[in-house]
Parts: structure tokens; C-alpha cells; sequence
């Protein structure tokens, strides 16, 4: 994904980009004989088997094999552009947003357009859509997204007579509260980069913007010093715990109420659900703390496409069976059961298991919350095509801080020029902000 909503807007720098393709074979269409058969492979981490066992029931001469990589790492992504380049790619492969653009650089996608992806657009939230267009051309079918809310204990909050924060002053209050009772209002994962863009995406900063053929970074602007000062601020304060996310330690967190809140992206409900079943009835969602009393102002993290890689001897099928893992009714429900993320595919809340009262959630209809979250983000927002590469910088430069070692506006400070410097390397025109 270049940008959120302006991937085209983006692409001359992309297109300026004199890197090598990475793919060494190129799609082509095989026309099926009269009763002949289709494999398919499919890379991704997300659990689809259930959806692609469906499908396989549904569409015996199309069959999809899932096999799994590693998940929200760059080894997934690096298995995946060594096959591009051995001219062995699988047929689908499970490409998060952010990662789009590198792939794009690489010739790694097969354009979808002349294959009809295009008849099928209007059957997608139009901003998850844009995500795999570039220069008006569309190279991956759009699957989730991860819209931002607060997971809170309400028992917890109800039992210290804490208010649940509207504002990030009202946060701040809150977590000295809980302090005094032992417990952190929520964790600060010390490696976890887009977790933390998350942040100041929702203050309104723009980390990158293409101008002309030059990308333009700014980790530095007004919006995003005011949000690593507020957590500079937290951690030097002690008022959260820095406890790496997902991990074992953090679901005990959880589940023992060391931590009474997490800020989350929707599709986590799948994971508190499953890490911390004992805490069952006790949570509920709210919006994001806002920067301004009464907004509702919003942000992603996560997202995923289904994308069709360079070099598939079946891009009608393929093309196919991504279409209906992500749009068909039966197919979505199997994947919100899955916990795959917030769907691309437009839909009735209410027609689905998304709008039904969740028992873990006290019976709460938490994805209403997550609907006024996904109808509230910024979709200016924009990825480069060296993501990957740089927000490990600033994820590196984040954990030296949260141990103690700087601050984060001074990690992203450093991280500026490495992120200049990551685009250049790659062969374009790229400059600071400021």
C-alpha cells in the first residue's frame, strides 16, 4: 500500500525507482482444457483454512493449497521475494498494506486489471481498495484492515471507580489511578513500529508524502513530537509497563489485570479472546482517547491484501478465488471467526457475525465502536516502499528509548535521515521534511 487513499498519487516515485525487477518470471494465462484441473497455492499466516476448505468444496476444479509463512515479519516477506526471483513464487500470497509498495518496486504483482479486477470494486470499502492500486491500475485484491480502539477492563475500572479516558489528559489521569493500585492502564511494547505510528497517525501527522517523483519524510513534524513527548512523558513517569506485545508475558498482563487496557487494532479481539479466556464478560471497547474532547478522530494498524504475484500460470483463477475468500458472505464469517482483521468487503454490520452481542465483551456490540473507528481514519496516510527497512529503525531507536536508553522524540529524530537514506538506496528521490 502506497498511501491511504492516494496510492496513485504516489506512484511516480515509484516509477522513478532504478531498481531491478525482482521477478524473473512473468504471469501468463493458460487457457483450461474442457474438465481440467487448477492448483493453486496460497502463502499466508492468517488461519484461512476453513474459508479455502470451502472453497475447495465449492469449486473442485480449482484447488487452493494454504501453506504457512512467517507472520508480520520481514522473513515472510524475504521468502516470498526469493521465490519471485527463483521464478517459483506461489500462485497468492497474504501481503500486508505497508508492504505493497516494496513489492510493486520489485515487479513482484500481476496487474489485475486486464484480468476484470476492476468490475469488482464497487464491492470493496473504496480506501482498502486503493491500497493495491497504483497508476490506476489495480495488483491485489484488498482482504482487512485493523481500525484503533481501547480494549478496557470494566470490571477493573468500575472497581478503583476509574473513568474510562475520552481525552489522552484523561488517560494520563487514569493511569496514575491505577498506578496507585498496582496495575498499568496499559503496556508500551518496546519493538512494535507500527503500533506506535498508529499514535500519531491518529494526531494527524504524515510520516511520508510523495511529491512529484521525491518522497518526502517526516517523523519529525509538530504532531508526532507532541505524541512521543506524551509517551515520553508516560514512560519516564512510569505509568506504563514496557512489555512487549502478543507475547506470553503480555497475555498474563492481561489476564491478571496487571494491565486494565490495551490499545488495540480490531481484529486483536481474537487474540485477548484467546489468551485470556478466564477474563470472559469483564472487557468492553471505547474509541481511542482523543487530542481534542468530543472528535472521534481514528487510525489503522494492520491490514492485509490478497495479492497475486508475478509469475502465476492461472491469474484468472487465482483472481477468482481471491474475490470470494474476500467479498462472499460465507467466506467473511469464517474469517471474522478467525479473527483475520475489520473486512474490505462492504457489508451490513448487523448481517453478520461482526454485529452480534459478544459474550466475552459482556455482551456489548464492541464492533460498533470499531465501525465509528473505521469510518474516522485518516486515509491521507502513506506508506513508502521501504517500510519494512525503516520502521525497523524506528523501532530499534523506540526500544533503546523505552529501556530507558533516550526518548522517543529523540528516536525518531535519529530515525529520520536512516529513513532518507533507505529510500535512496533504493534508487529514489527521496528528502527530509524539515
Amino acid at each position: 500500500m502506497l498511501t491511504w487513499g492516494a496510492a496513485a498519487a504516489a506512484t511516480p516515485a515509484l516509477a522513478a525507482c532504478g531498481e531491478s525487477a525482482g521477478a524473473t518470471r512473468m504471469t501468463t494465462s493458460t487457457p483450461r482444457k474442457a474438465g481440467q484441473k487448477v492448483r493453486l497455492v496460497l502463502w499466508t499466516w492468517v488461519p484461512l483454512q476453513k474459508a479455502v476448505a470451502l472453497w475447495n468444496r465449492k469449486n473442485p476444479d480449482i484447488h487452493v493449497q494454504v501453506q504457512m509463512v512467517p507472520a508480520n515479519t520481514s522473513g515472510g516477506y524475504q521468502k516470498m521475494h526469493s521465490s519471485l526471483k527463483a521464478g517459483d513464487p506461489p500462485d497468492l500470497a497474504q501481503v500486508e498494506y505497508y508492504a505493497l509498495p516494496e513489492f510493486m518496486l520489485a515487479n513482484g504483482l500481476t496487474d489485475l486489471t486486464k484480468y476484470g479486477a476492476d468490475k469488482l470494486k464497487d464491492q470493496y470499502v473504496d480506501w482498502q481498495w486503493k491500497q493495491g492500486v497504483f497508476a490506476g491500475r489495480t495488483y491485489a485484491m484488498p482482504q482487512a484492515s485493523g481500525p484503533m480502539g481501547y480494549f478496557y477492563r470494566k470490571d477493573l475500572y468500575e472497581k478503583w471507580d476509574v473513568e474510562v479516558p475520552r481525552t489522552w489528559d484523561e488517560f494520563r489521569a487514569a493511569a496514575k489511578k491505577f498506578r496507585k493500585h498496582g496495575s498499568y492502564i496499559t503496556a508500551f511494547p518496546p519493538v512494535n513500529a507500527q503500533w506506535f505510528a498508529s499514535l500519531p497517525w491518529q494526531r494527524g501527522a504524515h510520516w511520508v508524502r510523495a511529491e512529484d517523483d521525491t518522497w518526502v519524510v517526516d517523523l519529525t513534524g509538530p504532531e508526532s513530537m507532541e505524541v512521543a513527548d506524551f509517551w515520553d512523558g508516560l514512560l519516564r513517569d512510569k505509568l506504563v509497563a514496557t512489555v512487549q506485545d502478543s507475547q506470553s508475558g503480555f497475555f498474563k498482563g492481561l489476564q491478571t489485570g496487571q494491565f486494565t487496557g490495551w490499545l488495540g487494532a480490531q481484529w486483536q479481539d481474537a487474540l485477548i479472546r484467546g489468551n485470556a479466556p478466564r477474563t470472559k464478560g469483564k472487557w468492553r471497547v471505547a474509541e481511542l482517547p482523543q487530542w481534542e474532547a468530543g472528535a472521534h478522530a481514528s487510525s489503522n494498524w494492520g491490514g492485509s491484501a490478497t495479492a497475486i504475484l508475478q509469475g502465476t500460470r492461472h491469474p484468472v483463477e487465482a483472481l477468482k478465488f481471491a474475490h470470494w475468500l474476500n467479498s462472499a458472505p460465507e467466506s467473511v464469517d469464517l474469517l471474522v471467526a478467525a479473527g483475520y482483521g475489520w473486512p474490505a468487503a462492504k457489508l451490513d454490520l448487523q448481517e453478520t457475525a461482526l454485529g452480534k452481542p459478544d459474550p466475552f465483551f459482556g455482551g456489548q456490540r464492541y464492533n460498533e465502536v470499531f465501525q465509528v473507528s473505521d469510518e474516522n481514519v485518516d486515509t491521507s496516510w502513506r506508506f513508502a516502499p521501504t517500510t519494512i527497512q525503516s520502521y525497523a529503525h524506528i523501532q530499534d531507536n523506540i526500544g533503546r528509548a523505552a529501556d530507558g536508553h533516550g526518548s522517543v522524540q529523540e528516536a525518531l529524530r535519529d530515525a529520520q535521515g536512516k529513513f532518507v537514506d533507505d529510500l535512496k538506496a533504493k534508487g529514489l528521490k527521496a528528502r527530509s521534511a524539515r
